[in-house]
């Protein structure tokens, strides 16, 4: 077992760039709430698992895949309101769990999550050893099981250790053979965190309620310069604006109008950082539909804690600089 292990930790106050730093994950951030960003990731490699730590100050949806062949369980460190995966609401002591192929996750301010991702040739055997049966098969699905608290407050404590323990025995230069007892007793810790029995009978209808609110986000970006009514999305989705309000609700804990302004915003930021050299402002922000400049300005600093000017500048200014080091 000569498989190396690291850990890195890095804080970022651009979303784009804290995105950027995920490595091999497929991830795209939104920013949902007000204030300007800031993130830290603390995360270990250790033979068959990685581990983490995210702490975030704005609320945020987070969707995209892990890597391949990959399972993830996660949980909040702190009693929590406003989290959401995949469709669940996560209470307290909820596990977040599944198949690392796609992740949606929406996060509140002022935010700690602890993660573990393992991959399937580690869980599958182990699993079969201690519960003398097959991985189950409803870790393919993604869902939010409700652990013991006991349980969760013990899982949150070794998690929490093993990373600072990691970053002991990194600085040592401990050979990575001395860590397999600490991933077995960790990945164990979740296993056992999770309940016995698993009751799968409302996962149909969070599946279609989630489907739906993803059609919808999908036509709202269809044209971010001519932006859907309510009235207009809710006959191409063919529902009421009853159903489509409870079913932004239940998957993202917004509204589908104060999630669309905020999902135009995110593109203007991202546009910003990205824009060439002869783009303005007002250009970008009538590409997403904001045709009011005076109100569009107000509503993006008070979304992003800077003016747009601002953003633009800093996106100019930092590919200069890479433009220069590459020389």
């Amino acid at each position: 077992m000569n498989e190396p292990y690291w850990l890195d930790s890095r804080m970022e106050r651009d979303i784009d760039g804290y995105t950027a730093a995920q490595g091999g994950w497929r991830l795209h951030y939104e920013q949902l709430s007000e204030g300007t960003f800031e993130g830290r990731l603390q995360s270990a490699r250790l033979p068959g698992i990685t581990l983490l730590r995210e702490d975030i100050n704005v609320a945020t949806r987070q969707r995209g895949r892990l890597a391949l062949g990959t399972y993830g369980f996660a949980t909040p460190l702190q009693p929590t309101t406003g989290l959401y995966f995949n469709g669940h609401a996560v209470g307290s002591h909820g596990i977040m769990c599944g198949k690392g192929d796609e992740v949606d996750l929406r996060t509140p301010p002022s935010f700690t999550l602890l993660a573990l991702m393992v991959e399937r040739e580690l869980l599958a055997p182990l699993w079969e050893r201690m519960y003398h049966k097959p991985l189950v098969a409803w870790l393919e699905h993604k869902l939010v099981l409700d652990a013991e608290p006991h349980k969760a407050a013990a899982l949150r404590e070794l998690h929490l250790a093993a990373l600072r323990q990691v970053s002991a025995l990194s600085a040592s230069g401990t050979p990575a053979t001395a860590l397999l007892s600490l991933r077995d007793d960790l990945l164990i810790e979740w296993m056992e965190a999770l309940p016995s029995v698993v009751d799968l009978t409302e996962l149909p209808s969070i599946e279609r309620r989630k489907r739906l609110v993803d059609r919808a986000c999908e036509m709202m970006l269809e044209s971010p310069d001519e932006p859907l009514s309510m009235l207009a999305l809710c006959q191409r989705l063919g529902v009421s604006r009853r159903k489509l309000n409870y079913c932004f609700q239940d998957v993202l804990g917004t509204s589908p109008l104060k999630y669309l302004r905020t999902l135009r915003l995110n593109g203007v930021h991202r546009a910003l950082r990205h824009a060439p050299p002869q783009a303005s402002v007002q250009d970008i922000a009538a590409h997403w539909g904001f045709w009011h400049g005076s109100q569009f300005a107000v509503d993006y600093r008070k979304q992003f804690g800077e003016k747009p000017s601002d953003t633009l500048r800093r996106g100019l200014g930092n590919r200069n600089t890479h433009q220069i080091d590459a020389c």
